[in-house]
């Protein structure tokens, strides 16, 4: 059996001695803390204007890169730490579909009411005074991290992988990277227990693919980011898939893609779009 890693909690907290307290609770709950303290420390420009969800530029582009990057259990936000626009990131972080699916946990004065309210109002799942959470700590960690089930997932992969998802590889390594949506979609459509977004996953690195042809930069990038969630839980083989080289194929790709940037699309390399490796029964 793969060896897991331990499942993260990002924490948005700049108070060092508090930093220090919640990691040694997180790390004794079975949780590994990443700490993004202000926004300075993601990027020095400021973000561009943009409408809500995955932002690709400045300080909110590189906050879904990192975060998508790190598939969190759960995300902790400090409404006391000024260093950190969350009443900007949260509703971002809630309105992206790479993103929505993540806990989102604050803390705040219980003096200053209004600012717990408008945390919850903004996205926040959970929010408690921080006499509360500090008191709860580890208990409050393991009610709210959204954790995979990898005993379910693990079953799951065991089984052979259903035609229609074969017929959707089939297509996606024939380069037919729209025409595979449907099949996958439906095989994900017919599945009910957990394990079956590795076809979600698989349709949306297709989709991806398929917009980078099409010169669909944004379009490109969102998919790309969007089919991590989806991945990451997975062991590297299952129903006789290589996830593992799936996984690297599809960061070669966002890497070439996003190096190559907006302007400069047309140049990408079709070449670098790998045959997904799979186990027919």
């Amino acid at each position: 059996m793969e060896k897991r890693a331990q499942p993260i909690i990002v924490g948005f907290v700049a108070d060092l001695m508090f930093t220090m307290k919640i990691a040694n609770v997180a790390w004794h709950s079975g949780f590994e803390m990443k700490w993004i303290e202000t926004a300075v420390s993601l990027i020095d420009e400021e973000a561009l204007p943009e409408t809500l969800g995955e932002s690709l530029y400045g300080r909110t582009g590189q906050l879904f890169q990192q975060i998508t990057q790190w598939q969190p259990a759960l995300l902790l936000f400090d409404l006391n730490n000024d260093a950190v626009p969350w009443r900007q990131w949260l509703p971002s972080l809630k309105s992206s579909p790479a993103t929505k699916r993540i806990p989102i946990m604050a803390f705040g004065s219980h003096k200053d009411v209004d600012t717990m309210q408008d945390a919850k109002r903004l996205g926040a799942d959970f929010v408690y005074a921080r006499s509360r959470f500090t008191s709860a700590m580890p208990q409050l960690f393991r009610e709210c991290a959204r954790v995979p089930d990898y005993a379910a997932l693990a079953d799951f992969c065991e089984r052979p992988l259903p035609p229609l998802a074969q017929e959707g590889l089939e297509l996606f390594n024939q380069g037919q990277y729209y025409q595979c949506h449907d099949a996958l979609e439906e095989a994900w459509r017919q599945e009910t227990i957990p394990g079956r977004d590795l076809y979600r996953g698989i349709l949306q690195i297709g989709v991806a693919c398929y917009q980078i042809l099409r010169g669909n930069y944004r379009g490109a990038v969102k998919m790309l980011l969007r089919a991590r969630q989806w991945l990451e839980p997975l062991p590297d083989q299952c129903q006789g898939v290589n996830i593992a080289r799936l996984r690297a194929n599809a960061a070669e790709i966002y890497d070439s893609l996003t190096a190559l940037g907006p302007n400069h699309i047309e140049e990408f390399d079709p070449g670098l779009i790998q045959p997904i490796e799979y186990k027919s029964e």
